[in-house]
């Protein structure tokens, strides 16, 4: 599939990438989609235009080319335009992204004042969603997607529109329409039969084990902002709260200790025997004596009272 898509794109046979004038703007990269199928029908030796479109759309599922306008990955026979997905988005690259690089990448959406960057109905409910999900570590998505907006809007108008759809596509094929097949769905008997059924999982935006360190649309910026910034910024919210909390010295410590120790020695049993002593632990029988003869509980009461003395008043 990917020769195919590579032939589509070859300069002198490819299909011809256009730039569209549309009221007061371009469309740069495009092309219809009967320009795709008539390309099949003349370079593929396919004589059925359905079997053209069911090609055509196959691909667009998997995101080798998709509408500018529409979520919706199919292909029309007509004048709607599309445009290739960078290869660095290709299905053959494995991608698996994490719910919080979507959660980054809608998050990022919502700074961006542009009609066609709305969120659609579906992906505000997926953003309301992850926000629940993520609300102990989002603002370190909040900070990850605003620092990559801002990295965004330093480069040129119609390359960041183009990333802009091409990102979009990417995500469009990983978490696509409701009702819309998930091409990237792997059977469970399939990948148990596999020799490796286990991909390698690679962040959008920091993929691991490879070469590449960052998406073709944000530059490392982000990342070292990531790895530099952020523990700074724990380590000075960590020590301003060490600078909050009430501290005494050991020796203003160390002396409320003794003083409580003095105060309250006549009444701990473990360094004070008691008087009269437990009968349960000892051969002394002063205590059923006093309780046969009602002084005991007089006993008792003294105590307390002694004990009671010693704490400070409560306001009732």
């Amino acid at each position: 599939m990917e020769d195919v898509i590579a032939r589509m794109q070859d300069e002198k046979n490819g299909i011809p990438i256009r730039t569209v004038k549309s009221f007061l703007s371009k469309i740069p990269s495009v092309f219809s989609g009967s320009d795709i199928v008539q390309w099949m029908i003349k370079n593929l030796n396919i004589e059925d235009q359905v079997e053209a479109l069911h090609l055509g759309t196959l691909m667009a599922a998997h995101g080798y080319f998709f509408p500018i306008s529409d979520h919706v990955l199919t292909l029309k026979d007509d004048g709607t335009f599309y445009r290739f997905q960078t290869p660095y988005f290709w299905p053959s690259n494995c991608w698996e992204p994490e719910n919080t690089d979507y959660a980054v990448y809608l998050c990022k959406r919502t700074m961006q004042n542009k009609a066609r960057l709305e969120l659609a109905d579906y992906e505000a409910e997926s953003l309301a969603r992850l926000q629940r999900a993520f609300a102990r570590k989002w603002e370190f998505i909040f900070m990850q997607a605003e620092a990559q907006a801002k990295v965004d809007k330093k480069r040129d108008k119609i390359e960041r529109k183009i990333l802009d759809s091409q990102e979009r596509a990417f995500w469009d094929v990983h978490r696509p329409v409701p009702g819309c097949v998930n091409t990237t769905e792997v059977d469970i008997k399939k990948s148990s039969r596999m020799k490796n059924p286990q991909k390698t999982r690679k962040s959008v935006y920091g993929p691991q084990n490879d070469v590449r360190t960052h998406s073709p649309t944000h530059t490392p910026a982000p990342e070292k902002f990531t790895k530099y910034c952020f523990p700074m910024l724990f380590q000075i919210n960590y020590w301003g709260g060490q600078l909050d909390r009430h501290r005494l010295k050991m020796s203003k410590v160390a002396e409320s200790l003794l003083a409580y120790t003095e105060q309250y020695v006549e009444y701990d049993p473990f360094i004070t025997s008691t008087d009269p002593s437990n009968p349960w632990i000892s051969d002394d029988t002063a205590v059923w004596e006093l309780e046969a003869r009602c002084v005991f509980f007089k006993f008792i009461i003294k105590s307390l009272c002694q004990r009671w003395n010693l704490t400070p008043n409560w306001s009732h």
